[in-house]
């Protein structure tokens, strides 16, 4: 038996595959005790590196830190979304000159490094921590969801297109109601990868000497009355930022199941006929 990409397994190639991830199991396990064993000859665990996280104070400042990165993140999520939404309605414009200009802007700040627009922002606009960190992040993953917003709208199938215009809808009522929400399903993934990235580039804030996670963990870290705990501190912030990443992903699969059960999407069950009935709006043949 097969399938339309690959041969079903018979027994051999499944006892084959069972074996193989048996030995991968067993490789993962033992680097895994191996670091392990290396962080307790190191002195990793003892008491000294793990003392400052049963104090308030350090644990207002994790969590004071956290906020901090929520917020950044949250001012750049939208203002990026919008951003890029502008800049892809510039890219299909019919308007040559403001497609042009859109796309310079699109490709210039898509190939700027971020911590150059920060450190740029920071220092030669002299503008406070929180402005520069959000406008670095906005201008340059707003340039990236303008390319994925085109890319999604674009790939929508020419003939609803032309279906919609046939119709006598006009462009805005076209992009608004046939081609982004067909758009939409499939650029929803890309989207929030994409704000997964942005939430783990607010960590180059401390750079700037904003107060967000990474800095708050930073501070921790450097503290000579704890013994440098650098690890025990990787070990509590790691674990958050990739919560926080799992969580967008999330709600990334729940959107998405939701736009597959929306009542405007499903098709309207039709119960069969039965024999000798007529269809509504069918009369009798003489």
């Amino acid at each position: 038996m097969t399938t339309a990409l690959y041969d079903i397994p018979g027994p051999h190639a499944r006892r084959r595959h069972r074996l193989y991830g048996l030995i991968a199991t067993v490789v993962i396990a033992g680097i895994l005790a191996g670091v392990v064993l290396l962080l307790f000859d190191t002195e990793q665990f003892t008491a000294a590196k793990w003392t400052p996280f049963e104090y308030k104070g350090i644990q207002e400042m994790l969590l004071r830190g956290l906020g901090n990165t929520l917020k950044a993140f949250a001012y750049a999520a939208v203002l990026s979304l919008a951003l890029g939404g502008v800049l892809a309605c510039g890219r299909l414009s019919e308007h040559r000159v403001l497609r042009w200009v859109a796309t310079v802007v699109v490709e210039f700040f898509r190939a700027m490094p971020v911590l150059v627009m920060i450190f740029f922002v920071f220092v030669a606009l002299k503008v406070q921590p929180l402005p520069a960190l959000v406008t670095g992040l906005t201008l340059y993953n707003g340039s990236v969801l303008a390319e994925v917003f085109r890319t999604g709208v674009n790939a929508v199938e020419r003939g609803q297109r032309e279906a919609a215009y046939s119709l006598g809808m006009r462009k805005t009522q076209v992009m608004t109601f046939v081609l982004v929400p067909q758009a939409l399903r499939a650029m929803l993934p890309t989207i929030i990868s994409q704000l997964v990235v942005a939430l783990k580039d607010t960590s180059l804030g401390f750079l700037i000497t904003y107060e967000e996670f990474l800095h708050a963990g930073k501070l921790i870290a450097s503290n000579l009355d704890y013994d440098l705990p650098f690890i025990p501190v990787v070990m509590i912030i790691s674990p958050i930022y990739i919560g926080m990443c799992m969580l967008l992903s999330w709600f990334a699969t729940w959107v998405a199941k939701r736009q597959r059960r929306s009542v405007k999407t499903e098709a309207v069950e039709v119960a069969p006929a039965e024999p000798g009935t007529l269809m509504p709006g069918a009369g009798a043949h003489p």
